[in-house]
């Protein structure tokens, strides 16, 4: 049976106890929140899933596949699932909630009608 709830999270809350760069926070069917704070250095691989940023804080370069552009608070970056992608160039506080979803391999893949 279906139970309503409220969810409703903070950057503050996600950062308290995170435990590294980054914190799973939430998952529901195929989607998945967390939140990304790297230092330094982004690691990142190409994920299997479709991915959305959501920018809380700081300024740097996003690397997606062959395109190279700036980033700031607010913006939202996409990144197709087996994309190469990475943060550059970043400001120490670069905070973002991060949203895998859809299947793996992308919905870029999905044959629609």
């Amino acid at each position: 049976m279906y139970e309503p709830r409220i969810y409703h999270w903070t950057a503050k809350q996600a950062l308290e106890g995170m435990p590294g760069v980054f914190r799973q926070l939430f998952q529901h069917g195929s989607m998945v929140l967390e939140f990304y704070a790297p230092r330094n250095v982004d690691e990142q691989q190409p994920h299997s899933r479709d991915e959305l940023y959501a920018v809380v804080s700081g300024t740097g370069w996003f690397v997606n596949g062959e395109i190279r552009h700036q980033f700031g608070p607010g913006d939202i970056l996409f990144a197709p699932a087996g994309a190469i992608h990475r943060f550059e160039d970043f400001s120490d506080d670069l905070q973002t909630w991060v949203i895998f979803y859809g299947p793996e391999g992308g919905e870029a893949n999905l044959q629609i009608g």
